[in-house]
């Protein structure tokens, strides 16, 4: 069983920045890819970030390339995602996600490739 932990949400002005994190409880959390998906109110929840399992590869929703970067330390556990220049159309609750694999360089963008879960941080940027 995974189970993950999401912080760093909150309330930032528009162009302001924030880091999300994602702390895993497994043992083997180089064996799980690694995702970030957002879902803003009445929407469907969405991908935004990926990265493979040992962060070889990532691969980013066009909307936020350039502004938003994800990276994971296997050593602690964990994943991250700077986002940079926020705007008002990325509010929304932030999840983690995490996939078992033995690709060591693929990523996976859709929310039916992973299996658990975090329970979600808020992100309300301000216009």
């Amino acid at each position: 069983q995974v189970q993950l932990v999401e912080s760093g949400g909150g309330l930032v002005q528009t162009g302001g920045s924030l880091r999300l994190s994602c702390a895993a409880s497994v043992r083997t959390f180089s064996s799980y890819a690694m995702a970030w998906f957002r879902q803003a109110p009445g929407k469907e929840r969405e991908f935004v970030a990926a990265i493979s399992r040992i962060g070889v590869s990532t691969d980013y929703v066009d909307s936020v390339k350039g502004r938003f970067t994800i990276s994971r330390d296997n050593a602690k556990n964990m994943v991250y995602l700077q986002m940079n220049s926020l705007k008002p159309e990325d509010t929304a609750v932030y999840y983690c996600g995490a996939r078992n694999t033995v690709r060591t360089g693929t990523v996976f963008k859709t929310i039916l490739d992973y299996a658990y879960w975090g329970q979600g941080t808020q992100v309300t940027v301000s216009s």
